[in-house]
């Protein structure tokens, strides 16, 4: 391994936390690189990500957020769960093979012994405060949420500090930051919190571009954050991208890159349409239609304060860096055609309300007002003409609760009403901005989908005309999905 050393020479320093540039220096170009769990599968791929950014290093100044390694996360949460059922010895068990696995990692990743060591004292004395959280919560038999976000972020800061150790073997001046640290100030959220901004763009400025002007490289914990009293909180799914966003969009970064395991955002799910293409660039709005249907690795708040500041993302395959990728900016591939992508989703439901056509101006706001309550989000909401029936489409595992409550709020309250349940079904989305103003695409759409025998349950399409979804039999979703791609795409 070649190993660069980072000589930070004045004139190419940002000066980032006064908000203005020296005449005598010269700005360098600030991207925020973020590292999603594939990336940092093992102590071989942190060496490999850490040379990827060492490299870019000498034309660029970077801010590096980091996720837990592989499938940490979902094995913290198991950790959680054993705790909560006073499963001590299986909560212990689990913490001391992670413990294991990160020290192995460190010893592949970190080559300079004295980092290392530095490093695996941090491994191991995180790993015993973890020990103690999850036998203390095991004795309550309760994991609290708050609890649960603080065993959660365990992950971050144990791959985090295993790549600054990577970055500083490579004689990177690299500083290691949780988020809380950085300034990422939360409300109380627990488990999904959300940032107060402003006051999470100041500190960022602050704290990072002081470092930054420094010459220093910060590595910082995606997901985690802290509420004001400087409790852990946690940014949800999909968190250590929100981040790297809210970092780029305090810092006023060029770009920000989601470093991950393909080349880019895919037409369709390459598993069911094999001539499925990597996009090469969408617009904002394109990308929240796509983070809505589960667009593998892309969730709305990531995308928000990019977008606010006009600042592209691009998704970047660490495996194959020389490949191009796909740049979610202000502008979208017109050469692509009139769609952009061919999306579903099979874990959902949907429901239909059917009530006395008299009544019937109540009864949207009523199943509205019920979904709001329970804080379910659908997917799809369709309406009759005669606004006597309404059917949404909802995260499969909320059925339940929302059945229960439309029983009792809804056909309960009429005193009569129908409620229908689809358990069986998958939601399909049709997106591109090419399809505002062009005549035709629902047509065409409906068309290729009947042409290969398949049933519409049901159809919904936003004022932006930037989407149109349906509903189909599951059994069916792969060949309209299929039907559909090959018309519009190829």
């Amino acid at each position: 391994m070649v190993i660069f050393r980072r000589r930070v020479q004045s004139a190419v320093r940002v000066i980032i936390s006064s908000g203005t540039e020296n005449p005598g220096l010269r700005m360098r170009e600030l991207q925020v690189w973020k590292f999603g769990g594939t990336s940092l599968g093992n102590g071989e791929l942190i060496r490999n990500a850490a040379k990827l950014v060492a490299e870019a290093l000498r034309t660029r100044d970077l801010v590096v957020v980091c996720s837990a390694m592989g499938h940490t996360t979902d094995r913290l949460m198991a950790v959680a769960d054993a705790a909560s059922r006073g499963d001590a010895q299986k909560a212990i068990e689990t913490v001391r093979e992670l413990r294991e696995e990160h020290l192995k990692a460190c010893r592949e990743a970190v080559d300079d012994v004295d980092v290392r060591r530095e490093v695996e004292s941090f491994v191991t004395a995180r790993t015993e405060e973890l020990e103690k959280v999850a036998t203390s919560a095991s004795l309550l038999r309760e994991v609290t949420e708050r609890t649960r976000d603080l065993i959660a972020s365990f992950g971050e800061r144990l791959s985090t500090k295993i790549f600054w150790g990577a970055l500083r073997s490579m004689g990177v001046d690299a500083v290691y930051l949780e988020g809380g640290e950085a300034g990422i100030v939360t409300d109380d959220a627990f488990g999904n919190a959300n940032p107060l901004m402003p006051l999470t763009a100041q500190l960022l400025r602050e704290r990072l571009g002081k470092l930054l002007s420094d010459g220093k490289v910060p590595v910082v914990t995606g997901y985690i954050a802290a509420n004001r009293d400087g409790v852990t909180t946690t940014l949800g799914r999909g968190g250590s991208d929100y981040t790297a966003t809210l970092i780029a969009y305090s810092l006023d970064a060029k770009e920000v890159w989601l470093w991950t395991d393909v080349d880019g955002m895919m037409s369709a799910d390459p598993r069911v349409v094999r001539t499925a293409k990597v996009l090469r660039r969408i617009s904002y709005e394109e990308a929240v239609e796509m983070a809505y249907f589960g667009a593998k690795g892309l969730q709305i708040r990531t995308i928000l304060p990019a977008k606010d500041k006009g600042i592209p993302i691009r998704i970047k395959n660490t495996f194959n860096p020389g490949a191009e990728g796909t740049v979610i900016c202000d502008s979208t591939d017109k050469e692509m055609g009139v769609t952009k992508a061919v999306l579903f989703t099979r874990n959902v439901s949907m429901l239909t309300v059917k009530g006395d056509v008299l009544k019937g101006g109540a009864l949207s706001a009523r199943v509205l007002a019920v979904l709001e309550q329970l804080k379910v989000v659908p997917l799809m909401i369709s309406q009759s003409v005669s606004s006597a029936s309404i059917s949404v489409v909802l995260p499969r595992p909320m059925t339940d609760i929302v059945v229960r409550g439309l029983e009792r709020e809804v056909i309960g309250e009429l005193g009569g009403g129908e409620l229908e349940v689809e358990r069986d079904v998958a939601a399909i989305a049709v997106i591109g901005e090419g399809m505002k103003g062009t005549p035709g695409v629902a047509s065409r759409v409906f068309t290729a989908v009947a042409e290969k025998g398949i049933n519409v349950r049901m159809i919904a399409q936003g004022s932006s005309e930037l989407n149109i979804s349906f509903v189909v039999k599951e059994r069916d979703a792969d060949e309209a999905v299929r039907a559909v791609h090959e018309a519009f795409i190829g």
